[in-house]
């Protein structure tokens, strides 16, 4: 894949969202997603979520019999986005030190455009944690980590990276940088000393500089016999 094919299918997935084309399971999703995040689970209800949708709350149980598996589509139509940047950067050719910026950078991109679910979800992780947490990792939240791994992994076997780490652990290094930004951004405009909070693009920059000098393959040395 050309760089520039590869910027263009990233900008698509950027720009993806759960709320299709106002159709069926796709309205109702998108009614879902929308109170989901205004209100929480508990509180959003189904008959509110009908109402927002403009259908029948039984057109809604004819699509999701409850409304956990509501939840749980919601869910997994949000992590679509992030496997779209994840297979962009799985299919792309060019160097690893170059693609994992851009994928750190479109990763902070999807928390900061889609906020409300995002912090919708790691609510629930906290408030629910063992029933949330399993429910998000069959949404396709373990799938798409998996599909990261594997890219760190490949670049350890091609030689980019070193082979002595644990591609997961570099994986949730990445996820987790972003998420602590993007959780305690507002707290962290108040830290004199820290200067990223309003340039995103510049913060990602930094944290694949330090992953990268951590986790790249050493240069070879060059033997140099005696004259």
């Amino acid at each position: 894949m050309q760089p520039r094919e590869a910027h263009t299918k990233t900008a698509r997935a950027k720009k993806k969202t759960t709320c299709g084309p106002s159709q069926g399971a796709r309205r109702i999703l998108c009614a879902a997603e929308s109170l989901f995040a205004e209100r929480g689970f508990s509180a959003a209800s189904m008959s509110a979520i009908a109402k927002k949708a403009g259908v029948s709350k039984a057109n809604i149980y004819h699509h999701f019999p409850t409304k956990d598996g509501l939840y749980a589509a919601v869910i997994q139509a949000a992590s679509e986005g992030v496997r779209e940047l994840i297979h962009d950067f799985e299919s792309d050719h060019e160097p690893l030190a170059k693609r994992l910026p851009r994928f750190a950078e479109a990763h902070l991109k999807a928390l900061l455009d889609h906020s409300d679910i995002a912090r919708l979800v790691l609510t629930e992780i906290l408030l629910d944690s063992p029933r949330r947490s399993r429910e998000l990792a069959e949404g396709g939240f373990a799938r798409n980590f998996s599909m990261l791994t594997q890219v760190i992994r490949d670049g350890q076997k091609s030689g980019e990276l070193r082979k002595d780490m644990d591609p997961a652990a570099v994986a949730v290094m990445i996820i987790a940088a972003n998420v602590f930004f993007f959780l305690n951004r507002d707290v962290l405009r108040h830290y004199k000393e820290f200067r990223l909070t309003d340039d995103p693009a510049r913060y990602v920059k930094t944290l694949s500089d330090i992953i990268l000098s951590g986790v790249k393959a050493p240069a070879k040395k060059i033997r140099r016999t005696a004259r």
